[in-house]
């Protein structure tokens, strides 16, 4: 096994995730197989119990582990399934070397920090790199580790150490480290400054690890000089020191890795020259070139509570991206902050009411994706009905659903009162209902998590359709609560239909309004196995409808567009960000494919 390390330096958000990826692209298109592990040094057993706004959106896995959204990159980079352990924490691990403990595995010794806090490290890495992600059977060829953080920050040092030693361990030859690192340009002088770098680089060596290889972030690419000045300061090769400019599109990082020849100083690092091909990325070039090309977009609304960060929904925004794409549409999404549509807005800041009602009102779709809590509730109950009541393509994701249900309860069944227990515990006739099952004293992993089958009920409806007509598919789930089954009879005889269950016949699963060109609402999340190329049935489904809203309105001329649907063409999204006219925040930077512009995000080609 073999093993490359992505550190990063100076600052935080250089895109240590997107090279990591891009690594492991490079690799694999030069016909070796890859999996990935991410090291989050927080104290967290895991993502799950983490607001958004701390760190994203939560990844869903196949097997319920809740993770870092990097892992989502990785899956959707490399088509691989991960696995719970392929996110480590320091909370994971201490938790396991505690167990070992009181199991009375240390035979009396004094547990500490080294040896047996590296060495559990540096064991999991192992186990969990012989993981197949891939579908295959036996390991793969190279494992990419992403060490989260920044290089200096005590919670990394237990990892830093046991990353230092486990180098040793596996041996020359077998191990190589990239350290991404902020060569800063002032604009003072224009200059590229690199003893940031340096500092970084010397920060490193006095931990114990020596990088192989330098990627340096900067706004243009690095003068000779620059590199050369690393080169000696920093005892790394100058052809080992690449650039990962300011590009158009994220997809541009694989191709600017292999344009400088990285993968040749990966592979001679790895002695796998002699084994591994020439990297074949055609697709992928091909991608990055016509990601310009599509001049019609599709318009979505997102109608959400966490709209200030882009992050949060990362997988949603990716997931439209792949139906978009195949779809020969630019992707503009509009952000609704769901408290700005109600009613106590428009007397508060009617400013705000006035412009997320317009945005809603000019989309050609709607998304209301899943979350927790009752802030903004009513705003999206008000989204659903005004796409049940207008015709407007609608996509409603876990609470998304069950609020397209509880809007359906009240307007149509005059059950003015029905509400979800999440938001009232002592509801008199709720819709939707805390699962039995569910813990209502632990938070962590005690949701109905991960990979589950759903079953069609009803042959030709819409979703059934979208999923090629099979009689049933695994998709992820996150959630504590569900349509309350007693109320199923009623609110099928007024006009819903549930055309998707669970094994027991008794949990909702999807929802329809056959009367509707487009209204789904499904209780998993289908963005979280979306991949470029192979876009999720149901945003495909939701943006080839908004097409076919948007042609309906439009000239002629654009009407007779002809939609290739399951077609992979690549193109850069345009994110447009209206938070109460203000910019959005996000977490990424620019290697992450978005750049800030007034109050405008633009989203280019990120997937």
């Amino acid at each position: 096994m073999k093993y490359v390390l992505v550190t990063g330096g100076v600052v935080s958000g250089l895109g240590k995730g997107v090279t990591a990826s891009s690594i492991g692209v490079l690799l694999k298109a030069c016909g070796l197989r890859v999996t990935s592990i991410k090291i989050d040094p927080y104290l967290n057993t895991d993502a799950g119990t983490m607001s958004p706004f701390e760190h994203g959106e939560v990844f869903v896995l196949d097997d319920g582990g809740e993770v870092d959204l990097d892992l989502g990159n990785y899956e959707r980079f490399l088509d691989i399934k991960l696995t719970h352990d392929n996110n480590i924490t320091t909370g994971k691990i201490y938790q396991a070397v505690i167990e070992k403990e009181r199991r009375g595995d240390y035979l009396g010794k004094t547990v500490q920090v080294v040896p047996h806090i590296t060495d559990a490290i540096q064991d999991w890495i192992e186990r969990v790199a012989r993981i197949p992600v891939d579908g295959k059977e036996g390991p793969a060829d190279v494992c990419v580790i992403e060490l989260g953080g920044t290089i200096g920050d005590i919670e990394s040092m237990p990892f830093i150490e046991a990353l230092g030693q486990f180098s040793h361990r596996v041996g020359h030859g077998n191990f190589c480290l990239i350290h991404v690192s902020l060569v800063p340009v002032l604009n003072v002088v224009g200059e590229q400054k690199t003893k940031p770098t340096q500092h970084s680089v010397r920060q490193l060596r006095g931990l114990g690890l020596t990088p192989n290889l330098l990627a340096c972030r900067s706004t243009k690419e690095l003068d000779y000089s620059v590199k050369a000045k690393l080169a000696q300061f920093c005892h790394v090769p100058l052809s080992n020191i690449v650039t990962l400019h300011d590009v158009p599109n994220i997809w541009h990082i694989p191709l600017l890795l292999k344009d400088q020849k990285a993968h040749e100083a990966i592979l001679k690092t790895l002695n796998l020259l002699s084994v591994a091909t020439e990297p074949i990325l055609k697709d992928w070039t091909t991608r990055t070139k016509v990601h310009d090309d599509f001049h019609e977009n599709v318009r979505i609304a997102m109608v959400g509570k966490y709209t200030g960060l882009s992050d949060a929904y990362l997988s949603v925004l990716k997931a439209l991206l792949h139906a978009a794409v195949a779809h020969n549409r630019k992707l503009i999404v509009e952000w609704v902050p769901a408290g700005d549509l109600e009613d106590v807005t428009s007397k508060q800041d009617p400013d705000s009411y006035k412009v997320a009602w317009g945005l809603l009102k000019g989309a050609d779709g709607i998304l209301v994706p899943g979350g927790f809590g009752d802030r903004g509730v009513q705003g999206k109950i008000l989204a659903a009905k005004y796409a049940r009541e207008n015709n407007v393509p609608f996509l409603g994701i876990c609470l998304g659903m069950q609020i397209a249900v509880i809007e359906f309860a009240r307007s149509i069944l005059g059950l003015h009162d029905t509400t979800s227990t999440e938001f009232d515990p002592e509801a008199k006739n709720p819709c939707v209902i805390f699962m039995p099952e569910g813990s209502k004293t632990h938070m962590g992993g005690t949701m109905r998590l991960g990979s589950r089958r759903t079953y069609f009920q009803v042959a030709e409806c819409k979703s059934s359709n979208l999923y090629s007509n099979v009689s049933f598919v695994d998709e992820r789930h996150r959630h504590r609560y569900e349509v309350n089954p007693d109320m199923i009879s009623q609110l099928e005889s007024a006009g819903l239909s549930f055309v998707g269950k669970d094994e027991t016949g008794s949990r909702m699963e999807i929802v329809e309004l056959p009367s509707h060109p487009f209204f789904i609402g499904v209780q998993f999340h289908p963005e979280f196995k979306s991949r470029p190329g192979k876009p999720s049935p149901l945003f495909s489904g939701l943006i080839a409808a908004a097409c076919e809203v948007k042609r309906t309105v439009m000239s002629p001329s654009y009407g007779q567009t002809k939609l290739t649907n399951g077609s992979y063409n690549g193109h850069s999204p345009t994110l447009k960000s209206h938070q109460n006219g203000k910019g959005s925040n996000t977490t990424n930077d620019s290697l992450n494919g978005i750049y800030t512009n007034g109050n405008v995000v633009y989203v280019d080609g990120s997937f």
